[in-house]
């Protein structure tokens, strides 16, 4: 049994869902304007030079999740996904799936984006497993905090490791990682198959320097 593994923003997706969700809630006006944007932008920097404080961006990021409804957040996040996700759709990351499906491998999306976000992108994709950042809920409302161990640099590799120990029998099989972002090496490290996907120039000479593969989903490569 063998196991291909994807990472979603920037690889699977033109975008990254996170940052364009804190930019839906801001066009929405569900947050506070300009001081949210500029907190997006400042973490997203962050996290593209592989910088971020993840704990200090959860507690930015989770927050309107317990300020709204959940009536109000079904409603956001089916329009986000209608307004915004779709722009940034690829229908080669889809090819790419399929191909892997089609060689009876299990297909997962790791990614530090948190569930609420990702879950209806990995459903359309229709992977067949997804490991998220958690948001924790209590009683069926999300508190602002996160469950668990982020899904995030060395997190992904213990997400993968605790995901494995529940399923032993992908624990020998072999593993492809596909990925675009430096904060994504530790993982890419642990597989056999590691993959850089319109890398960020970090991993992209990371990635030539190993002899990793280096494609496009975007008909740039």
């Amino acid at each position: 049994m063998q196991l291909a593994i994807f990472d979603l923003d920037n690889t699977l997706i033109g975008g990254d869902s996170d940052h364009a969700w804190g930019e839906f809630l801001v066009e929405r006006e569900h947050v506070d304007g300009e001081r949210y944007r500029s907190a997006n932008d400042r973490f997203y920097r962050d996290y593209q030079r592989g910088e971020l404080d993840i704990f200090a961006y959860l507690e930015f990021a989770l927050e309107p999740l317990a300020q709204l409804s959940q009536g109000q957040l079904g409603n956001l996040q089916r329009a986000f996904m209608e307004e915004v996700i779709s722009e940034i759709w690829l229908p080669q990351a889809e090819e790419l799936i399929a191909g892997h499906r089609r060689d009876g491998h299990h297909i997962m999306i790791i990614t530090a984006t948190n569930r609420f976000v990702v879950e209806p992108i990995a459903a359309r994709l229709g992977v067949d497993t997804l490991l998220a950042t958690e948001p924790e809920e209590v009683e069926g409302r999300f508190t602002g905090r996160v469950a668990g161990e982020p899904c995030y640099q060395g997190g992904k590799v213990l997400r993968l490791h605790q995901w494995l120990a529940h399923n032993p029998a992908y624990a020998a099989s072999e593993k492809w990682f596909y990925s675009d972002s430096i904060n994504d090496l530790p993982l890419l490290r642990e597989v056999e198959h590691p993959v850089a996907v319109d890398p960020d120039p970090r991993l992209r000479t990371e990635a030539e320097n190993r002899g990793w593969p280096v494609i496009s989903l975007r008909g740039e490569e």
